[in-house]
């Protein structure tokens, strides 16, 4: 045998040799150890086998309810006088998380809080000054402004509208709320564009046969004295019971007193419409006027 060959059968062994000796190696990181001289050389520690099926779910375990978690966040800025801040975890618990637990008694909170600011003379954000100009009336200005009566007086403390003169300042608030009418949930809300104001639940509903949904607008507003309907502006007006007629439907918003002693003690029923609390209504009568969007929801089958 030559040398040459003889250094090549050598040569060629030792390539083999190395070459089961990596393949081994490798085998023994990516596969599992082989120990000996390979775990001497690369110690490796596997984990477990994977198990094959999930865990049971433990009904025993608390349901998470985030929105639970951000009411606790509101009630605990509101506990050391951040109200700007437990207003916005307030209002994400309701738009955000509007089935959590926590919802109706956030929706509650954060709506006498804005309600609050709304009714403020000292809040005067989305309020305005007018300065009174001769030949000008308490109508005319509440046209200017798309606002009521109800409500200029009730920003300048005012009890009877008293001569204007020019140069008075009136304190103004447009009204541009929308309402929601939910007849399944039996619940009113007022809302400003996409943001919640203020929810007022219901205390009666009879939707009179209609079926399904409703867009419409709040046509008038009224009082009830006696036997007389009145409107805003005259005497009686401020101690009346309050009454909103919608565009497109029958249906009106009224109060209903349950303590009220009635004629009839047979006819319980209070009629068609959406009925809420008397002092319920007298808040919308400062919110709401003539020309506001009211939506209402199809009932629940």
């Amino acid at each position: 045998m030559r040398l040459w060959t003889l250094i090549k059968l050598v040569a060629g062994a030792v390539v083999l040799g190395i070459t089961v000796f990596t393949g081994l190696l490798v085998w023994h990181v990516r596969g599992e150890p082989l120990g000996g001289i390979f775990s001497q050389l690369v110690p490796v520690k596997f984990d477990p086998e994977p198990i094959d099926t999930l865990p049971q779910a433990d009904s025993t375990l608390p349901e998470i309810d985030p929105g639970a978690k951000v009411f606790e966040r509101a009630r605990e800025l509101i506990a050391i006088g951040d109200l700007a801040g437990a207003r916005d975890r307030l209002r994400t618990v309701v738009s955000i998380y509007p089935r959590s637990k926590a919802a109706p008694e956030a929706r509650r909170i954060v709506g006498e809080m804005n309600l609050d600011d709304l009714l403020s003379a000292s809040h005067m954000e989305g309020k305005e000054i007018h300065i009174v100009r001769p030949g000008e009336s308490y109508l005319g200005i509440a046209a200017k402004y798309d606002t009521t009566l109800d409500c200029i007086m009730h920003l300048n403390g005012l009890l009877d509208l008293k001569g204007l003169h020019p140069g008075d300042e009136l304190i103004v608030m447009p009204l541009r709320l929308r309402v929601m009418i939910e007849p399944g949930r039996k619940v009113l809300s007022l809302w400003d564009g996409g943001r919640f104001v203020k929810e007022y639940p219901m205390l009666a509903v009879d939707l009179a046969g209609l079926r399904g949904g409703l867009q419409t607008k709040i046509s008038s507003k009224s009082g009830i004295s006696g036997n007389r309907r009145v409107t805003p502006g005259m005497k009686e007006y401020r101690n009346s019971e309050k009454t909103f007629s919608l565009e497109k439907s029958s249906l009106q918003i009224r109060p209903l007193d349950p303590t009220a002693p009635r004629d009839d003690e047979e006819d319980l029923s209070p009629g068609s419409g959406f009925h809420l609390a008397v002092e319920d209504v007298e808040e919308l009568a400062l919110l709401l006027r003539p020309g506001n969007e009211v939506e209402i929801r199809p009932a629940a089958p």
